[in-house]
């Protein structure tokens, strides 16, 4: 069991009690591996949960899968404010729902637009108060102000979490933490650089479309300095693997700007196709624009597995299918260690 005071070892099982008397349970957890440059490391990605019967498909699939160590959840967790006067007793469900993963390995959360919470009406004027006081993130240890934008290591990645309906123009707190942030990310000890975030900025499906794009023009230019290897990202319900594409220069087509390739852009990577409460988002918008590799709308998760410094396997699998199905897959080289062109 661990104490209060218990100095943990890396990669090592240990088991801890929750309740009180006779209701007491115990769980289990393994902790992550030291963080080093050849590490390597599976994270599971599943973006706009809920609690549907989908939800539990997506959720189940996972598992089933069994290669994941941690879990990259993308936003839009209970839906909680999807039932009359903003229910909390859904985030309670909700929690029971994912106990049975959540309690046994790692989450790493971000924050999506059903978490904001925002109902003066019923006297609920704090954004996010739910989110924040249930769902914890160690978000003081990366000096950020705020547990809706932070970073974390794990084993050998660098993970960035930001907060896509939280204040991010220029000189505003997430703006001064993330120009701050990236400088820090020493490639040669974490050689794999992750963001996430909610609102997806390429997206080629009729929903949600453009809501991204004031971000993307304050950010995108970082994202290609220092090498971002991937972006995930949720909210369209459906899924959409882009190129590495950028807006920082780009061609004129037809009277239109269009991305370019980029090969010190990060690839993007849409996954909000976890459940939610609302259906698939089916309408797509034609032809397919040139960034975009891969596009489905069904229900599913995703899994990001590290090799080593230079590469990384990712694949993504629909619900429908079984767990050994691999619907779209791609081999990274990474952007720093491994300057190629991917095929």
């Amino acid at each position: 069991m661990i104490g209060a005071r218990t100095r943990w070892m890396y990669n090592t099982k240990y088991y801890y009690m929750v309740g009180i008397g006779l209701t007491t349970r115990m769980f289990c957890f393994i902790t992550p591996p030291e963080v080093g440059l050849d590490v390597p490391y599976t994270f599971g990605l599943i973006g706009d949960l809920g609690q549907s019967y989908d939800s539990n498909v997506t959720l189940s699939q996972y598992e089933a899968n069994g290669k994941g160590q941690t879990l990259l959840m993308v936003g839009d967790l209970s839906y909680a404010d999807e039932h009359p006067y903003h229910d909390n007793r859904r985030w309670d469900t909700f929690g029971r729902f994912i106990e049975r993963n959540a309690a046994y390995q790692p989450w790493i959360w971000a924050a999506g637009n059903h978490e904001i919470d925002f109902v003066p009406e019923i006297g609920e004027t704090v954004p996010f108060k739910p989110y924040k006081h249930r769902y914890r993130t160690p978000y003081r240890v990366s000096h950020s102000t705020s547990p809706l934008w932070y970073s974390i290591k794990r084993a050998s990645a660098y993970i960035i979490v930001l907060s896509s309906y939280s204040a991010y123009g220029k000189y505003t707190p997430q703006f001064k933490w993330l120009e701050a942030e990236f400088p820090k990310v020493n490639r040669s000890e974490t050689p794999w650089l992750i963001v996430m975030l909610h609102s997806p900025w390429y997206n080629s499906y009729n929903y949600h479309y453009m809501e991204g794009e004031s971000m993307r023009v304050m950010f995108e230019s970082w994202f290609v300095k220092y090498k971002v290897d991937v972006v995930f990202a949720s909210h369209v319900h459906a899924y959409e693997r882009s190129y590495r594409v950028s807006n920082i220069a780009y061609n004129v087509v037809n009277g239109k700007c269009t991305p370019v390739f980029d090969e010190s852009a990060p690839v993007y990577i849409t996954i909000g196709d976890g459940g939610n409460l609302e259906g698939l988002a089916t309408n797509m918008t034609f032809p397919q624009p040139n960034y975009s590799a891969f596009r489905e709308a069904s229900f599913g998760y995703a899994m990001f597995e590290i090799k080593n410094r230079t590469h990384a396997y990712y694949e993504w699998h629909r619900n429908q299918d079984s767990v050994a199905v691999v619907a779209d897959s791609m081999v990274f080289y990474n952007r720093y260690w491994y300057p190629i062109q991917e095929s």
